[in-house]
């Protein structure tokens, strides 16, 4: 339904004069209702479930969802009255993300999660109210930030997973079509896709390593020193530069006078709730992982990825028809990386999907075209 005609239909109901008996919903209404009140049932275990994989503050703000979610299933009761009928499911959606929720609970969860809160129709149904649509807005936030707190915590190494995968799949892949279109045999082709194989494992690797060891490094020279709160009880109150340390950080000049001031009021009365480090993020580290977790995740997905287009040469298929079963094999794990990217980023899977599938057989493609040429020039 639209937003025009559900604006429509709200408008004629409102414009209806009301009559000593109130209207009989339609079985169509009934049906609307009462899938609504499975779906919020079903929204309300997964945040319930989901809770139960958690602990402290992420637990009780999932509760809290499932609370609210129980406010929504109410107001469908209330309409439905005596007409409640027998318990309906929820739409498939909502099942498969109970399902995860259940026996996995992880950031994919939350990611699709999100999605679902984002797909409310709320916003055009003439029977909820403009509060619960604005709650599912609210939910899809909460969930959003949720979910953001797990992609910060495997964000680095999973960044090298997903590009050491791709990676493999369409480099070792454009690399045996360029070799197999020059026309050499198929020992050669074998040979060079097991030796691309090894050498762009580690090349990833050390290349992750140092990438992600390197900005640990420059992180680590612009986190404020621990030391310096133990210099703040020997200052000069009033001759002293803590001002300008919460400047230097990017407050207004008023902004790090008062916060100073505050600091150093505290220490007079003896509270030490304050730091020179204080406002700094702590959560940076955990996005940019470990220089040897990455390297680790950057060498073993590229050599999972890379040696997918060497199989059908690995069995012993020759021709076209190695060929044909290797841009297979890597269309399907393309399509894979690109769904998980995708789930992950709360993005369209399919989208994502296709996205990779296509950049990487336009990459192939290329090399292959390129391939024909050199073996034709130097045939």
């Amino acid at each position: 339904m639209t937003d025009s005609s559900g604006v429509f239909r709200r408008k004629k109901r409102e414009a209806q004069a009301p009559s000593s008996e109130p209207e009989r919903p339609s079985p169509a209404d009934l049906r609307r209702w009462r899938q609504h009140l499975a779906d919020e049932q079903a929204e309300a275990a997964v945040y319930r479930d989901l809770a139960g994989r958690r602990t402290g503050e992420e637990r009780d703000i999932l509760l809290a969802l499932a609370a609210a979610e129980g406010r929504h299933e109410r107001h469908w009761r209330d309409l439905l009255g005596d007409e409640v009928g027998k318990p309906r499911l929820a739409d498939l959606r909502t099942r498969i993300l109970g399902f995860l929720a259940r026996h996995f609970g992880s950031v994919f969860v939350l990611a699709l999660a999100q999605r679902a809160e984002a797909r409310s129709t709320y916003d055009t149904d003439v029977d909820a109210t403009p509060t619960m649509a604005a709650d599912e807005r609210i939910h899809e936030e909460v969930v959003r930030a949720l979910a953001a707190r797990g992609r910060n915590r495997l964000s680095g190494s999973f960044r090298a997973a997903v590009f050491g995968a791709n990676d493999g799949l369409v480099s070792n892949l454009a690399l045996v079509l360029g070799v197999s279109a020059s026309g050499v045999g198929n020992h050669t082709v074998l040979v060079t896709g097991l030796a691309g194989l090894l050498a762009g494992a580690l090349s990833m690797g050390a290349g992750e390593y140092v990438s992600v060891s390197s900005q640990r490094e420059l992180l680590a020279a612009s986190t404020p020193n621990p030391q310096a709160g133990t210099a703040l009880p020997q200052l000069d109150v009033e001759a002293n530069e803590l001002a300008l340390v919460y400047q230097a950080r990017g407050m207004t000049a008023s902004d790090a006078e008062a916060h100073a001031g505050d600091v150093l009021a505290n220490l007079t009365s003896g509270v030490t709730t304050h730091s020179v480090g204080a406002g700094t993020n702590t959560d940076t580290d955990e996005a940019v992982g470990t220089g040897l977790g990455a390297a680790m995740s950057s060498f073993g997905f590229f050599a999972s990825g890379a040696l997918i287009p060497v199989l059908p040469y690995l069995f012993g298929l020759q021709g076209t028809l190695a060929l044909v079963v290797a841009a297979v094999l890597v269309g399907m794990a393309l399509l894979a990386t690109g769904a998980v990217v995708g789930l992950l980023s709360g993005g369209p899977p399919l989208r994502r999907a296709m996205r990779q599938l296509l950049i990487g057989y336009g990459a192939a493609a290329i090399t292959y075209l390129l391939g024909l040429l050199f073996g034709t020039a130097l045939g």
